[in-house]
């Protein structure tokens, strides 16, 4: 596996390749995530599928990845509900920047997926538009103010989702965080019978803290490979 550093757009993104890729992985990260490294490489040992992976920073994590304006739920900020502008972001300048440099055509699927807020970024994303292939949700902020009622709308516009959650997440005296057991499971069950390679949802032990780089490498894993048994499948 390779490693390198790309710009869009002004955005220092980090690539991570293996082989020809066969599946385009994009994840939103923190300017300063030590931990994508070790998920790269959780990912290129857990599959002999080739793939390329995008992490783009995002500076202002609440603000950036939050789908619509909600007030903090710790501390004092709020969330800016700039997703939309993100979003944006990924379809007309990285996918297509990425694609460009690397030579891989419109028919690789590409996977949209990341931890806390930046799942819960990934999984309004495949209900906001049609570009990705599958939604790794590691752990998603699905306790934001109306989350559940806003999937409960309409399905998503892809083909698989993974959803996964520390059993110790909603134990919490955080009101509204403690919330994101019932949405972790409402998501699970709009979803599960109603997309073309499924639904799954994984407990992991633990915090919200513990293991995620793992847990985000699980995710991804699972994505490629409900894809990689479509497309054998299909021949």
């Amino acid at each position: 596996m390779t490693a390198e550093m790309m710009s869009a757009a002004g955005r220092e993104c980090r690539i991570f390749r293996k082989g020809d890729p066969a599946f385009l992985v994009i994840q939103p990260v923190m300017e300063r995530d030590g931990g994508i490294e070790r998920e790269a490489e959780l990912i290129a040992a857990g599959t002999d599928a080739p793939f390329l992976l995008a992490a783009f920073p995002v500076d202002d994590w609440n603000g950036d990845l939050s789908p619509w304006p909600a007030p903090a739920a710790f501390g004092t900020e709020d969330f800016g509900g700039n997703a939309e502008r993100t979003l944006e972001y990924v379809l007309r300048s990285l996918l297509p920047a990425v694609r460009e440099r690397y030579g891989l055509s419109g028919d690789i699927p590409a996977i949209v997926g990341g931890y806390s807020l930046a799942g819960l970024f990934a999984l309004w994303s495949v209900w906001r538009c049609g570009a990705f292939a599958a939604a790794a949700a590691a752990s998603p902020s699905v306790w934001y103010p109306g989350w559940t009622e806003f999937a409960g709308r309409a399905l998503p516009e892809t083909r698989a989702v993974y959803l996964s959650l520390g059993d110790r997440e909603e134990r919490t005296k955080n009101r509204t965080m403690a919330a994101v057991g019932d949405g972790i499971r409402s998501t699970q069950r709009l979803l599960d019978g109603r997309l073309p390679d499924g639904c799954v949802l994984e407990w992991n032990e633990g915090n919200h803290f513990r293991d995620p780089d793992r847990r985000c490498a699980r995710a991804f894993l699972w994505c490629m490979e409900q894809l990689k048994k479509r497309k054998e499948r299909e021949g």
